[in-house]
């Protein structure tokens, strides 16, 4: 009986290589494009139109779906909006003596 190599390529899982938030701008995107497709559509505009803005916008959000992917990394989104919520320098507008000195515990009797 003969043996036979197995096939490995087969089995293989269809992979985007997008991480995290991406997959889902990406699916929310594609989502998007579909309906505004949609309402061109049933508006009346010529349908040539509609498939070029559908093909050119959708071809647009995977390459840059993809560019954002290949520049931050899978955390790279969050820890960007991290850091644009983080203020930029602290304000303390208290004396150097007064920051320097024991505070007291009040005691309630």
């Amino acid at each position: 009986m003969e043996t036979y190599r197995r096939n490995t390529a087969r089995h293989r899982v269809l992979s985007l290589r997008l991480k995290a938030q991406y997959l889902f701008i990406f699916c929310g995107g594609l989502l998007a494009l579909f309906v505004l497709f949609v309402i061109l559509y049933m508006v009346g505009i010529d349908q040539w139109i509609c498939i070029g803005f559908g093909a050119a916008s959708s071809s647009l959000l995977v390459w840059q779906t993809f560019a954002l992917n290949a520049r931050y990394g899978e955390h790279g989104l969050m820890k960007l909006g991290a850091a644009r919520s983080h203020p930029r320098y602290l304000i303390n507008r208290r004396r150097i003596t007064r920051l320097l000195k024991r505070q007291r515990k009040e005691e309630t009797t």
